[in-house]
């Protein structure tokens, strides 16, 4: 199992990429003849940017191949390198971190709170003269404090980054995700929302972010070439272009969202009131059970004892040791390892002379490890044994099933619950 878009693949993602196939161009840009571009070209990339930007109700996207370059391209957009310094939260997959390291800058590693999100309290406590950006990560389908992080960002004079990863579909407040920050990006691999086996997306309402994102994912290409650009490229760019078959599967994905949260809305609403008598259970803090994605329940327990029993039982772990989500168990990150000897960026001159240095060690976020000792990931449509969501429901499985599921965790966790 995987994320519920994967799941749900089918005739309709066939019909579009045979579309593509057809067309015989799987490139983001059609051949260009002196009469313009080759009709049969399909453009899917250029239609599903449009689609997601209409969506989150800003004016710009850029298709990246995946959530990890759309985070690097957001960074490079906002011009954040060596010497400058990220918050970011310590419960959060280990991409959001690597890439504000190869952008050259250093993670400064913040609590969670009940949200299992950035706690803006402790926020305001990591901020430096380095710090020149908040990464809000919306965990497992429920935003962030955006409200609050964003007034600090504001009063501090700091970019505001949303990873919107693991939240594809959500809303904040009556806003989609990813159009409070000043930029946000989405990724499609196959835990998210929806998923073309990988791919993202960067978008903003700013229409210089959006040109600097297009530049460093296309070889510094102004947006929408038609030919090979001279003279006209801001800086230097990598190649991060999404395809035009992964822009079919998205496409196609896309228009099953809407009863695709739906779903998972229905069967997280009916496990979660299945269970929430017994004693000493709490659930995380939603700020919006209507505008989350609802991909995971996560549980809290009286004690990381009772928690890790009630797990092994269920053949799961508890959120704490469920792998490379948890700060403590990202031992490249802890011993600062680079691929090069000299490990920038931490050992970035400019941050050197600053005054600055980061150490990272286990245990530096203890209200982090407590919470995430006692908790437990039920899976309401995700299945990543990253995230530690092995016991669950699958978005297929209807409510006989969710309602099984839930007798089953009542039965193991009872006898611990007293």
């Amino acid at each position: 199992m995987a994320g519920p878009g994967m799941e749900l693949v089918g005739e309709e993602e066939i019909e579009e990429v045979l579309q593509v196939l057809r067309a015989g161009y799987l490139y983001r840009y059609g051949i260009q003849t002196p009469e313009g571009t080759d009709p049969r070209f399909q453009g899917k990339v250029y239609q599903l940017e449009q689609e997601i930007a209409a969506m989150s109700q800003v004016r710009y996207a850029v298709a990246v191949n995946s959530g990890t370059s759309a985070l690097l391209a957001s960074l490079a957009a906002l011009g954040i390198g060596p010497g400058d310094e990220v918050i970011v939260p310590g419960f959060t997959f280990v991409a959001s971190i690597s890439a504000i390291v190869f952008s050259g800058a250093v993670p400064v590693l913040a609590e969670i709170d009940r949200t299992f999100n950035l706690d803006p309290e402790d926020v305001k406590t990591k901020i430096s003269p380095r710090t020149k950006a908040i990464m809000a990560v919306h965990m497992m389908g429920n935003p962030a404090r955006l409200e609050e992080l964003r007034r600090v960002a504001d009063i501090n004079n700091l970019y505001l980054i949303e990873d919107c990863c693991q939240a594809f579909g959500a809303a904040y407040r009556g806003r989609p995700i990813g159009s409070i920050g000043h930029v946000g990006a989405f990724s499609f691999n196959i835990y998210k929302t929806i998923t073309s086996g990988d791919g993202g997306m960067v978008i903003t309402d700013d229409e210089d972010l959006y040109r600097r994102a297009f530049a460093f994912h296309d070889q510094g290409h102004s947006p929408l070439r038609t030919g090979v650009e001279i003279g006209r490229r801001p800086f230097l760019g990598l190649d991060f272009r999404c395809t035009e078959l992964q822009a079919a599967v998205l496409l196609a994905q896309l228009r099953k969202l809407p009863a695709l949260i739906d779903r998972l809305q229905t069967s997280k609403r009916h496990f979660k009131a299945a269970i929430s008598n017994l004693p000493g259970l709490e659930f995380r803090e939603v700020l919006d059970e209507e505008e989350e994605v609802a991909t995971i329940l996560t549980v809290v327990l009286p004690d990381a004892d009772v928690a890790a029993k009630i797990a092994a039982e269920l053949d799961s772990k508890v959120v704490a040791e469920a792998g490379w989500h948890v700060y403590n168990n990202m031992e490249h990150l802890l011993e600062q390892r680079m691929p090069t000897p000299l490990s920038c960026s931490f050992s970035c001159p400019h941050y050197a002379e600053a005054g600055r240095s980061m150490q990272y060690g286990k245990g530096m976020l203890p209200r982090t490890d407590d919470l995430l000792a006692r908790s437990i990931n039920i899976s309401i449509g995700v299945s990543d044994a990253g995230l530690g969501s092995a016991f669950g429901v699958t978005i297929n499985d209807d409510l006989d099933v969710v309602a099984e599921r839930a007798e089953t965790f009542r039965r193991v966790a009872s006898s611990y619950l007293i």
